[in-house]
């Protein structure tokens, strides 16, 4: 035989013959000196398989229903190991590669009887026509039928595409794709977002599915310091490393890798424990020889699940010992590689032993079977731990999931095309069509709907858009066809913001996972300190054989100790926590802004734009002096244009409701929580409160009837001051939203004071107060007198919430123990907040309340059962209960409750997302 074969074979219900050859058949043309040749019988795959071991869990294949993929590794005698090939066959679309260890296709045989080696094509077989061969997409590189119905031509060329996605993507851009050199073309399923994708005969190339972009950054659960380039361990606690943004599409190569290698385990460690645990249960009398020929299948079934399976924990385990941070994986190493020593001197040098250990055929007891179980319920208990983990992310995959993949883009001319969402630019417009899903941030342009926001908010009711409205990326258009224009796109959509904010707090640290921290530090040196202890003491007055019993123990209390238990109790609650409060339209910065929100006590609030609606509209206009209502609207609509206040805006648009120009301004200043001012036509003009006209020289006491009378109306009144003569007053109204009433007794009935903080004037406040039953007004303050305010509470023993939505709010937001942003509101508010509420309701600083309380109790849950569970399963395996009930726990049994308590404590904390 020339070479060697290895095969790996899809779990399939088909057949796989190789017949080694001499080197004349199929590989001959390719210079080699052998090869193989391969029959092949059809069936039916029934689940993913065949990974290619030299490259790994990197390079793993999906199998689709009703294909087979077989991989065969080939190894040539005369070549070196970098020189080996893999075959693959596609029975789909009847194409057969070669490719190297480095990736490339070095052989590819197609149903169109062409062989294409190293980029140059080779006869073989019944060649096809030239117009019979398949043409290569250039966006996807996947090979596509010439009959293809997705076409395209540039320059004279015709494209041929995969399907319309791909043709959508080149015409947008041909200049991207063709540019690129050979072999750089995005994955397939990574551009349609999913892992594999057949059109027609052909089967392209894809990525491993659940695969995630080059670059994409790990980190570790337990310990998110811990940062990398792609998968890996963590060096601290040796727990798989997990993608610091989850993808669309769930990354499962780890979970894979350790499903495949738990059915490896499995399948060897049932032998195992059947050789050594039934002829003792039968009572079956075997000669020297037999016992001998057994014990020797026990260690020839161990090792490859100790060596291969088992091999990654060690690698942790001493990873932990070199960082020192011993982890539970040294605890499980040591604990194997102690049963495994132990059973190889038993078996090799049993006359080393004291002769009560030996029975009559002068053999020793073994442990082969505790060290193959104990890999495979650890691997078993890993499984289901990832499968909880990957869970914890639902919330941001769902999110990621809502985004649209293409945009009805309209061009210049009038046309309109489906381009992919990464190729709309703002100041692009977009056509949205009833029924779906709207794919930028933006301002509608034409047309009215209704929006079904409840992605964002958790509110089911739709919102009624109509022309001048904002709109947000991935809510859905209901009812009317929208012409949009985008103004925030990629990473600058809200969508991209709750996504990657979600992910920050879902990787920051709690204040109560310090006791935890502390107590880690100390645990794996204890468990290993007992475990030496509980050694000693059964072996020197523990009952015979003293030196099984204790080995036996020492492994179990090894075992049965679990760090990661402890250590997942609070970052699995915040994780899950944090993604149900996105849900929700709650969104948490971080670990500290959720364990705090419980305590607070008491909740300052502004006004504008917090209990009201924030779109106050202009209700009267009164002018003074001379001054026409037109000239007093004009001026200040002239100021106000520059200014993102409500209040600005509402008299923006009363002017345009009212057909009135807003006059030129320059020398524009805005001063905050007092107005703005400017010059028009060289006379200096000022609109704002009472407190800037004073500062403008100008008296507005003379009106002080007229203003009265509408604050007791519930109206903000400001004064239009022109050449610091008072030129008007514009009266605004801002309607309270419907669910303040409802908030606001649902967080009194909690026990939380209510504070209202405005720069608005005491009149107005006090009636919006009154309406609401808030306990406390404080008007007419500044932004400095806001955190003055704030401090003060604080000075007085009080857990201080503030909850805002303007530039002004922003320091006393940053002030207050907890600051809540209304997600209506400006950038500056929501960055400085540790809470945004999304839709910008009273409602959600309830849902918040409510979230915290469950995330902080489920967070005491999980650490008391860890503490509980190490607490009373380390000293019963140390063996504690046998002076009084002769009960010992079996190494067996530790490793199942080992296994299984990182999966209770997940467990415990996915009870967060019903809430």
């Amino acid at each position: 035989m020339v070479g060697s074969v290895v095969c790996r074979v899809a779990l399939c219900l088909g057949r796989l013959v190789v017949v080694p050859v001499a080197g004349q058949d199929l590989l001959d043309r390719s210079g080699f000196g052998g090869g193989v040749r391969v029959r092949h019988e059809w069936g039916r795959v029934r689940k993913p398989g065949a990974v290619e071991d030299e490259r790994q869990a990197q390079q793993q294949t999906e199998q689709r229903a009703g294909t087979l993929h077989a991989s065969l590794i080939i190894g040539f005698s005369d070549l070196p190991m970098a020189a080996r090939f893999m075959l693959c066959l596609h029975p789909a679309s009847t194409a057969t590669s070669i490719r190297g260890l480095d990736g490339r296709d070095e052989v590819g045989m197609t149903s169109s009887g062409t062989e294409s080696m190293r980029g140059k094509d080779v006869a073989y077989g019944i060649a096809a026509p030239d117009g019979a061969r398949p043409r290569v997409d250039p966006v996807c590189g996947m090979k596509v039928s010439p009959d293809s119905e997705h076409v395209a031509e540039h320059e004279g060329q015709r494209y041929y595409f995969c399907c319309a996605g791909c043709r959508a993507k080149f015409v947008a851009s041909p200049k991207q794709y063709l540019d690129r050199p050979a072999g750089g073309h995005g994955g397939h399923a990574i551009h349609h977002g999913h892992a594999s994708h057949v059109h027609g005969a052909a089967r392209p190339q894809t990525e491993p599915p659940g695969s995630v972009p080059p670059g994409t950054i790990y980190t570790c659960p337990m310990h998110p310091e811990i940062r990398q380039e792609g998968p890996g361990s963590c060096p601290i606690c040796g727990m798989a490393l997990e993608p610091l943004v989850p993808a669309a599409v769930e990354d499962d190569s780890e979970l894979r890798k350790v499903r495949t290698r738990f059915f490896f385990s499995l399948a060897l460690a049932v032998p195992v424990v059947v050789v050594a645990m039934v002829p003792h249960l039968v009572e079956l009398q075997l000669s020297m020889t037999a016992v001998r020929v057994l014990r020797f299948v026990e260690l020839g079934l161990t090792l490859p699940i100790v060596l291969w399976a088992g091999a990654d924990y060690f690698r942790r385990g001493w990873m932990g010992v070199v960082n020192r941070s011993p982890n539970m994986y040294t605890l499980i190493g040591l604990g194997v590689i102690v049963a495994v020593i132990y059973s190889l001197a038993a078996t090799f040098l049993p006359g080393s032993f004291p002769p009560e250990m030996r029975d009559e055929h002068g053999m020793v007891g073994v442990y082969f079977e505790v060290a193959a179980v104990i890999v495979t319920l650890v691997l078993l208990g890993e499984w289901l731990e990832l499968l909880a983990r990957g869970r914890t992310s639902a919330a941001i995959r769902e999110l990621l999931g809502l985004a649209p993949r293409t945009a009805r883009r309209i061009e210049p001319d009038g046309s309109e095309i489906d381009v992919p969402l990464e190729s709309v630019a703002v100041g692009d417009r977009v056509r949205v069509r009833p029924g779906e899903k709207i794919p930028v941030d933006g301002r509608i342009l034409e047309g009215r709907s209704s929006v079904d926001e409840s992605m964002l908010t958790g509110e089911p009711l739709p919102v009624d858009k109509g022309p001048g409205d904002r709109v947000v990326g991935a809510t859905i258009n209901q009812t009317g066809t929208l012409v949009i224009e985008a103004e925030k796109v990629g990473a600058e959509s809200l969508l991209s913001q709750i996504v990657a904010l979600v992910a920050q707090a879902q990787r920051s640290r709690a204040p109560l996972q310090r006791l935890a921290d502390r107590v880690a530090a100390w645990f794996v040196p204890s468990v290993i300190a007992i475990a030496v202890v509980t050694f000693f003491v059964w072996w020197l007055v523990g009952p015979e054989p003293r030196l099984a019993y204790a080995v036996v123990n020492a492994v179990a209390v090894l075992i049965i100790a679990c760090p990661c238990a402890l250590g997942l109790a609070t970052p699995i609650s915040i994780m899950v926590a944090s993604g149900r409060g996105a849900q929700l339209g709650v969104l948490f910065r971080d670990a500290t802004a959720i364990e705090a929100m419980r305590d607070i006590d008491t909740l300052v609030v502004d006004k504008t734009g917090t209990l009201t609606l924030g779109r106050p509209a202009v209700q009267r206009v009164i002018p003074l002096n001379g001054f026409s209502e037109d000239e007093v609207l004009s001026i200040a609509a002239g100021l106000e244009q520059p200014s993102e206040h409500p209040l600005a805006r509402a008299v923006v648009e009363g002017a345009k409701e009212r057909g009135v120009t807003p006059a030129p301004v320059i020398d524009f200043q805005s001063i905050t929580g007092e107005g703005v001012t400017g010059r028009i036509s060289d006379r200096f003009a000022a609109l704002g409160n009472a407190a800037l006209m004073r500062a403008q020289g100008v008296e507005p006491e003379e009106t002080s009837a007229e203003v009265e009378e509408l604050r007791r109306s519930g109206f903000t009144v400001m004064f239009l001051a022109v050449d610091r003569r008072l030129a008007g007053l514009i009266a605004v109204g801002d309607p309270i939203k419907e669910t303040t009433p409802a908030a606001v007794r649902a967080l009194k009935a909690e026990g939380v004071r209510i504070v209202m903080l405005t720069g608005d004037n005491r009149t107005t406040a006090e009636a919006v107060a009154r309406r609401l039953g808030i306990d406390e007004v404080i008007a007419d303050v500044k932004p400095a007198d806001k955190v003055q305010v704030i401090e003060r509470l604080q000075r007085d023993g009080r857990r201080v919430a503030m909850a805002g939505d303007g530039i002004n709010d922003a320091p006393a937001l940053a002030q207050a123990d907890v600051g809540i942003a209304m997600g209506t509101g400006t950038d500056i508010a929501m960055e400085s907040a540790q809470v945004t509420l999304v839709k910008g309701d009273l409602q959600g600083i309830v849902r918040a309340r409510q979230l915290s309380r469950a995330t902080v109790r489920n967070i005491w849950q999980n650490l008391l059962f860890a503490f509980g569970y190490n607490s009373l399963g380390i000293p019963i395996a140390a063996g504690v209960l046998y002076p009084f009930f002769g009960v010992l726990l079996s190494p067996l049994i530790a490793a199942v409750a080992m296994s299984f308590s990182s999966v209770s404590v997940i467990g415990n904390a996915l009870r967060l997302r019903a809430r």
